[in-house]
């Protein structure tokens, strides 16, 4: 709502729906976010002695959490991006009022009877759905004008910046050249083989690389857990199922199973005759059937409905809901090759028999049968131990005495974080109940977590650390391999600057080159875009002396001889969207340039 009318940066500001207009009361009421901290007015920061409070940053801190968009465990991260954002938006702010900038009540009513998510299904105001959805994002009317009166401030101020900024014809002609421009080149990739000896890493080597990408070595705060996993999957496999029900279960389920059907249709009304003549004609089509008459013959003969009565009355293989209800209650009720009595619909009199049941075959269907047939046994047992292990788990003082009752196997994990990739612990809601205060803090069994229809899980936490930076002696062999890592890509940067230099001065090397021809900005190649742009970023040669250069390609060094350079074919789409592209940009760069001097100007005190 809100956000999409303002014009923000990519932050986490962007990304969250300030408004949060499609946020349900029971997740996010205007009580949780207004009266958050009661009537707090200490403040966290002044910017031209207008203060932000403690509690205009909780309650955007509160929807971006609650929104969904961000983790909880990023909350401090997200505090400080929400306290620059609200910075930024009272410098916009203040500058905007400065400049005279004016937004009328006509204006905000206009906008807000226009917005579709206060619009009812057929597209009309809906003055109960307004409030719903204020109070559901923690707005009144009053406070909802007044945002959006000040947003639509801010708004005119980045609008007219962005609009004031322009390009000339002679830079669009010159950007469309650029883009459109292609160049040929040859290239060769230097390997760790090329090397005459592989780098020597020494201890000091390892201790500065490691004290100085120490946050690469952060173990997040972690936990060991104990859990019991109630799985009526594996119940059921543990139940035997006679030879007898499964024929049974198999033999029911052909009333169901889609079928082939023919059909003799006589239809009365009109001038075709009434009805009782119709049902005559019928009844001796049942008397010829009874004598062994063939029923795609006798179609063929009598039937009324001229699409099916050349292939015998066929109407193919059919479900439920295709034809109408008495149809299909004569249809489903039949045996294969059996033949209905007479059947009325609104298309006449039937006479209908099914010549294929379409069902697989009972050993096909063994398998599924007998998982279906478990299921449904194990599904009292089932229920009854789940509620079983509800009432265990908020009784027990361990999860070991559950685990016992039930006949369940108590499992333990490794040290995992809030974020696991694979298992039942991955499962949504899982860690999120590791990492709750009743579980983490106070040392409870979780509450019993519908991992599905079938599986039930509770835990507890059996062991906790914080984050921590793990000592070099644990990360040793990673800290090396880093270090190999960037001393080889030192040493083929070198050799590759030596290699330049010999090539521009004369000197013929043994190399191996590849060649590229017309390589666009755009790629569409198989060469690398760290190459395409290392190659765009060299000078034009000099008539047939090509330009030498080099490119870093993830751990390869890639030498690059630019031989020509070639203007390209227009291509007007791509060159619009260019333009376009450009101008977006020079917009975003004039309101960041305006940023940038407010909070240069500004008094800024973060409390």
């Amino acid at each position: 709502m809100l956000q999409s009318i303002r014009d923000r940066s990519k932050s986490w500001g962007a990304k969250i729906i300030i408004g949060a207009v499609v946020v349900t009361m029971a997740l996010f009421g205007v009580e949780s976010l207004v009266g958050l901290l009661g009537n707090s007015g200490d403040e966290v920061a002044q910017v031209n002695d207008e203060p932000i409070t403690r509690q205009q940053l909780e309650i955007e801190v509160q929807r971006a959490i609650r929104s969904g968009q961000v983790p909880p465990d990023q909350e401090r991260a997200l505090r400080a991006e929400m306290l620059d954002m609200l910075i930024t938006e009272r410098l916009l702010t203040q500058y905007a009022e400065e400049g005279g900038l004016y937004v009328s009540e006509q204006q905000l009513d206009q906008l807000i009877v226009t917005l579709p998510e206060f619009q009812d299904a057929q597209g009309g105001f809906d003055r109960e759905l307004f409030r719903n959805r204020l109070a559901s994002a923690g707005f009144t009317p009053l406070s909802f004008r007044q945002q959006l009166a000040v947003d639509l401030k801010r708004q005119q101020v980045q609008q007219g910046l962005a609009v004031s900024d322009f390009t000339l014809e002679e830079e669009r002609e010159r950007l469309a050249e650029l883009q459109r421009q292609t160049r040929s080149f040859r290239h060769h990739a230097l390997t760790p083989d090329d090397l005459s000896s592989m780098p020597e890493i020494t201890e000091q080597d390892l201790q500065a690389y490691y004290d100085a990408h120490q946050g690469d070595y952060r173990r997040p705060e972690q936990v060991k857990v104990n859990y019991v996993v109630l799985d009526r999957q594996q119940m059921a496999a543990e139940v035997e199922v006679s030879e007898a029900a499964l024929r049974e279960a198999w033999e029911s389920g052909a009333a169901e199973a889609d079928r082939r059907v023919s059909h003799i249709m006589v239809t009365f009304g009109d001038d075709a005759g009434s009805r009782e003549q119709a049902r005559a004609r019928l009844e001796q089509v049942q008397a010829r059937l009874a004598e062994g008459e063939a029923f795609a013959e006798l179609a063929a003969e009598v039937s009324d409905d001229t699409s099916t009565s050349d292939t015998g009355g066929d109407l193919g293989v059919i479900s439920r809901g295709f034809f109408g209800e008495a149809f299909e209650d004569a249809a489903f009720a039949l045996g294969e090759g059996e033949v209905s009595g007479i059947v009325e619909t609104d298309n006449g009199l039937h006479l209908i028999k099914v010549t294929e049941l379409d069902r697989p075959a009972f050993e096909e269907r063994r398998e599924a049968l007998r998982a279906e047939l478990a299921l449904e046994q194990v599904d009292d047992a089932f229920n009854e131990r789940a509620q079983r292990l509800i009432d265990d788990s908020f009784a027990a003082d361990d999860l070991a005495s559950v685990a016992d009752d039930l006949g369940l196997s108590l499992q333990q994990s490794d040290w995992v974080g809030r974020q696991v990739s694979e298992g039942v612990l991955s499962e949504p809601g899982v860690m999120q109940q590791a990492f709750s205060d009743d579980v983490l803090e106070n040392g409870y069994n979780s509450e019993v977590i519908e991992l599905d229809e079938d599986r039930r899980l509770v835990l507890r936490v059996a062991g906790h650390r914080d984050a921590a930076t793990l000592p070099l002696s644990e990360v040793r062999d990673e800290v090396e391999a880093a270090v190999r890592e960037a001393k080889t890509r030192e040493a083929l940067v070198e050799l590759a600057t030596r290699r330049v230099e010999s090539l521009r001065a004369g000197e013929t090397l043994d190399i191996a080159w590849q060649q590229a021809e017309s390589v666009s900005r755009q790629g569409g190649s198989a060469l690398s875009e760290a190459l395409v742009q290392a190659a765009f970023r060299l000078p034009h040669p000099e008539g047939e002396k090509p330009v030498y250069g080099h490119a870093l390609d993830g751990e390869r060094v890639v030498l690059i001889a630019l031989e020509r350079v070639q203007d390209g074919e227009p291509n007007a789409q791509m060159e619009a969207f260019v333009a376009n592209r450009a101008e977006r940009l020079r917009a975003q760069a004039a309101i960041q340039g305006l940023l940038d001097d407010l909070r240069d100007k500004a008094s800024i005190e973060r409390l």
